[in-house]
């Protein structure tokens, strides 16, 4: 999702800009995940970016380099890491949020990323942090594109967080192919296709080249919901130049070098969606012709994103018409007549049968649904056995769950912490979370 705050109009929304799977034929979100209007300046940007130019100067990063300086754990096969994984959460609308075309963590009203939050949502039993980032004018001018050092020297700060207390972490690349955010350039129907690849790849040759030390507990993803903006079949040659952009974010990584070799990535298809990335509508699997050779030949290194915010009238739908879910439902007019169990373990056997099998684990890189207690207040309870059912259906089918957090609680709000207080908001979801895994 793309998250201008976000309250997305789709089963991802209140996350991102354009959840991914609503299932081909419903309509998704229009708005940002919960959107999040970028409201924050350009000097408050700024300001984070000497911060944490600052932090790099004092040593602040030091931390890392302990841990991250040889590949010390064993390499671990596609089940193993799935089960290793755990449970995930989403650190949503801070490094991927933006102001004035520029990244800024506390642009749409977040404030700074601390290691306090981050212990808070290890201690509540998540083992995966997947954070969002755009780059958008923190990429130079060509041909080096080079990026600002500020922000990548923080991006890596808020990676350590999690990465030096034991989590696996999960970053991409997020804002930069959304039309709607100022300062986007990873357009998959532009014409400008060939400087938007240069681009592309000398960025993520950077981001790699920074991480290359960090082991088997950094996987890094592609891009977040790459698609034309329309939410119906997907259109040619705009499905091939992603495709492409996947290739060359692989071939890239895996030639800057060092643990990034044998480092598991994560690429999606068509804005995430299951249908359209199972389905026979384009998507195709690069090659990983430059891969460690010590990766035995029988195994993978590729994992595939897709997200999850099915149905969208009880997911991401900012009205009090839907807020019932699941078969424990008990008023049938606040229920979706579309996307209960059956529909969620239809779409993640899909991508068992398509991709788990062939020994390419599945990410299911976003889900979760919006608080609508104000409207009827048993509906944290749905809430809770959505995310329940997601999890425990991914697990099912081999897939790894990430929960979509943006940060914002009371009505419309995805998150389970408040990022201020650090305290829990959301217990009930957290221990189906967790539950959902047992």
């Amino acid at each position: 999702m793309s998250k201008r705050f976000e309250t997305v109009p789709h089963p991802i929304r209140a996350k991102s800009l354009f959840a991914g799977n609503h299932g081909a034929g419903h309509k998704a979100h229009t708005s940002p995940k919960v959107s999040k209007r970028p409201m924050g300046s350009r000097a408050r940007k700024i300001r984070v970016a000497l911060l944490a130019a600052a932090m790099a100067a004092t040593g602040s990063f030091s931390g890392v380099a302990n841990q991250a300086s040889a590949e010390s754990r064993t390499q671990l096969n596609a089940s193993q890491i799935v089960a290793d994984m755990g449970a995930g959460w989403n650190l949503g609308n801070q490094l991927e949020a933006s102001s004035n075309g520029y990244p800024s963590e506390t642009a749409w009203g977040q404030p700074t990323v601390t290691q306090a939050l981050i212990d808070k949502v290890k201690a509540a039993g998540f083992k995966t942090i997947r954070i969002p980032v755009s780059y958008l004018n923190n990429i130079g001018p060509g041909p080096n594109y080079t990026l600002n050092s500020g922000w990548l020297n923080r991006i890596q700060q808020v990676v350590n967080y999690a990465y030096n207390r034991g989590l696996y972490v999960l970053i991409n690349m997020h804002g930069d192919g959304y039309k709607t955010i100022n300062g986007s350039w990873l357009i998959c129907d532009s014409s400008a296709q060939a400087a938007i690849k240069a681009k592309y790849q000398k960025v993520w040759q950077q981001i790699a080249t920074r991480f290359q030390g960090y082991d088997q507990h950094l996987i890094l993803e592609s891009m977040n919901e790459e698609f034309d903006g329309q939410f119906g079949r997907p259109t040619q040659p705009c499905y091939s130049n992603i495709n492409t952009y996947n290739q060359i974010f692989v071939d890239t990584v895996r030639k800057a070098g060092g643990n990034n070799t044998s480092r598991w990535l994560l690429v999606p298809g068509w804005n995430t969606n299951i249908d359209y990335t199972a389905g026979n509508y384009g998507f195709t699997l690069p090659t990983d012709q430059y891969r460690s050779p010590s990766i035995p030949s029988t195994e993978q290194r590729i994992m595939i994103s897709v997200h999850y915010y099915s149905p969208w009238d009880f997911a991401g739908e900012e009205s009090g018409t839907i807020t019932q879910w699941g078969r424990a439902a008990t008023n049938p007019a606040k229920k979706s007549t579309w996307g209960q169990e059956d529909y969620l373990d239809s779409q993640l056997k899909l991508m068992h049968d398509k991709f788990v099998t062939r020994g390419y684990p599945v990410v299911v890189g976003e889900y979760g649904s919006i608080d609508k207690s104000s409207f009827d207040s048993a509906n944290n309870r749905y809430r809770a056995d959505f995310a329940r059912a997601i999890v425990s259906t991914s697990k099912k089918y081999g897939a790894v769950s990430v929960y979509w957090d943006n940060g914002a609680n009371g009505r419309y709000g995805f998150g389970l912490f408040d990022r201020r207080s650090y305290a829990v908001t959301q217990q009930g979801i957290i221990d189906a979370v967790m539950a959902g895994l047992r």
